[in-house]
């Protein structure tokens, strides 16, 4: 049987990388896309089998280039079963900045319309694919902190916020295909985009961990899921708590730090 095809954005660092190395130990064929070039290509000769990887060195906002990239990763690995649109950038934002609104900006082309520009040129393979019984996932990323909006992160969970709900409709338009839509929404992952929080993390995960976790919810075609569990608890608790409850317990929460230069 073919190895399995896996085309993953933001995979240079963080939770991209854990994910590559994940399915590079489980043999697949990768094609890796990021903005540093020379990490992606560090991060290949690692891997096993990294004559069967391929490196696209692209800033997710260029989608006319992320569409060569799909392009070039179909015809090298002859088709694709997982797209997973992980790249995406956290960042404090305040409204009441105007500097923060080209931040703003920024952070939802990342987070959200790179999400639809990663999968779309793979549809067309993947529905194809589907009708031969080889149906393919196209995997989004969330957060915890799209369930509700959290302060000092207005861009953030605004964006991930639109990633669960986008990945909601498409995968009610990608049902009739075969083609499952995984929606995974991290808790805290030790990863650099973490790292820089200055307030406590509970249920920090390593991102292997995470990794390792992923790969089975996505094989599984699950809809969606939280990862750590006990994120997955926090997660149900605050959908249930009335705004004036939330409000009370989190006006006061410590915000991530917001670009300063």
């Amino acid at each position: 049987m073919t190895p399995l095809r896996v085309f993953i954005t933001g995979a240079s660092s963080g939770l991209g990388a854990a994910l590559a190395r994940q399915y590079a130990a489980q043999g697949a064929t990768l094609g890796l896309l990021a903005r540093r070039g020379d990490s992606l290509a560090a991060l290949i000769a690692s891997l096993p089998h990294a004559e069967r990887h391929r490196a696209y060195a692209v800033d997710v906002r260029d989608h006319a280039a992320i569409n060569d990239a799909a392009q070039a990763f179909l015809t090298h690995a002859g088709g694709v079963d997982v797209v997973i649109a992980n790249a995406g950038i956290s960042v404090g934002t305040l409204t009441e900045y105007a500097e923060d609104i080209a931040v703003f900006a920024d952070i939802i082309a990342t987070n959200v319309v790179a999400t639809a520009a990663t999968f779309a040129p793979f549809i067309a393979a993947m529905r194809a694919q589907g009708a031969q019984g080889r149906p393919g996932r196209l995997v989004g990323i969330g957060s915890v902190a799209g369930i509700r909006g959290l302060p000092g992160a207005e861009a953030y969970s605004a964006s991930k916020a639109a990633v669960i709900s986008y990945c909601e409709s498409l995968r009610l338009e990608m049902k009739p295909h075969g083609i499952r839509v995984v929606t995974l929404c991290p808790g805290y992952i030790d990863t650099p985009m973490t790292q820089v929080n200055p307030y406590p993390m509970p249920f920090l995960m390593a991102p292997e961990k995470f990794a390792a976790r992923a790969a089975q919810v996505i094989a599984a075609g699950d809809s969606y899921a939280v990862i750590p569990w006990q994120m997955s608890v926090v997660a149900k608790v605050l959908r249930m708590l009335p705004n004036a409850v939330y409000d009370w317990a989190f006006s006061k929460a410590p915000h991530k730090p917001r670009k300063t230069s």
